[in-house]
């Protein structure tokens, strides 16, 4: 099968081409994987999202750090292959999506039938593989971790990104005022197709000037819930917005600078700080998480969430969309997608 293959650690940018200057490598013999239990289910991908966390790990710079050699790749969908004869709950044929910690860059990839989620009929299987990781990390956050709910501030920095448009979303859903904070006309004007309340174009705006003169217009106090997935400047600058019993949602460093909250006026502000890795609550709370992939599922189908495709790339242009992912250009998910992509202009 064609797999994408990791056998050092750096830049994956660099094209896959075998050499020593780049640590992916694009094999087409790599040997399909077997079911390896009674409940093991084997799927053909149709695609797999492209997340920061998977850019990071090809550099070693991850948290998680799977030995070499490995396939990156987190959520994914496909079509379920082959079952074990224990499986109940999927058959051959059937629409699936999943997370996993690595692998998803690869035409198969087997997982136990419990961590298998069915796409239900009528919902893209593109788009479900582009769900689960970004919504899922959000849907925790926000409805499971701070309660949002309707009338409340939420500021999202990094908003154009993966996980900050799954934060607008379901930042609306829940009723919520929500101020996004994003760089250029194109993620600006997609931003305000989604209904935010409030957008801080950085590339023309002071982040903070601007943000005030929205809410005294507003007539409100401050922001009562920060998502940030970017930290650095931004995260200090954004503080001295924050609400007296605000809550923080610490998501992610994309700016490669992790911030420094001040313990001292938190405790001031009774500010409630909330680091939220997904990948903790698949392991510790697995019931929370399932019962969030599903109410994404559903809101995905009955249409009240929509995943944004901004790039979609074939897995020998891998190196591609990791340049697409670094320099930002993405207005949503990047999606590796087998069998005849339709690519998007970089």
């Amino acid at each position: 099968m064609e797999a994408l293959l990791c056998r050092n650690l750096g830049d994956p940018t660099i094209p896959p081409d075998g050499s020593d200057n780049s640590p992916l490598t694009l094999s087409t013999t790599h040997p399909i994987p077997q079911l390896n239990s009674s409940t093991a289910v084997r799927i053909r991908v149709k695609a797999s999202s492209l997340n920061f966390l998977n850019y990071l790990q090809v550099q070693g710079q991850y948290q998680e750090k799977p030995p070499l050699p490995f396939i990156p790749g987190s959520d994914y969908s496909g079509i379920v292959d082959s079952v074990g004869p224990s499986v109940t709950k999927f058959k051959i044929g059937d629409h699936v999506c999943s997370l996993a910690p690595v692998g998803s860059f690869a035409q198969f990839i087997v997982a136990d039938e419990s961590e298998l989620y069915m796409v239900p009929k009528g919902c893209d299987l593109v788009a479900a593989a582009a769900l689960l990781l970004a919504y899922g990390t959000t849907h925790i956050a926000l409805v499971h971790r701070v309660k949002l709910y309707a009338g409340q501030v939420l500021l999202v920095l990094g908003a154009a990104g993966g996980v900050g448009v799954s934060a607008v979303q379901i930042g609306k859903i829940s009723g919520a005022v929500v101020i996004a904070v994003a760089r250029g006309d194109e993620k600006v004007r997609f931003l305000k197709s989604l209904g935010v309340d409030h957008v801080v174009d950085l590339t023309k705006e002071n982040l903070t000037q601007s943000v005030k003169g929205f809410l005294k217009e507003r007539n409100l106090k401050g922001v009562d819930v920060f998502y940030d997935p970017v930290g650095g400047k931004l995260t200090k600058e954004t503080l001295k917005l924050l609400n007296w019993g605000a809550q923080i949602l610490v998501i992610g460093f994309a700016s490669g600078e992790v911030p420094v909250i001040p313990a001292n006026i938190a405790l001031v502000k009774n500010w409630t700080i909330h680091g939220l890795y997904l990948g903790g609550y698949v392991k510790h709370r697995p019931h929370v998480t399932q019962d969030s992939m599903r109410e994404l599922l559903s809101w995905l189908t009955r249409g009240l969430i929509t995943v944004n495709i901004s790039h979609s790339f074939s897995l020998s242009e891998a190196n591609l969309a990791f340049a697409a992912l670094k320099d930002r250009k993405a207005v949503g998910k990047i999606v590796i997608v087998f069998d005849d992509p339709v690519r998007a202009k970089l």
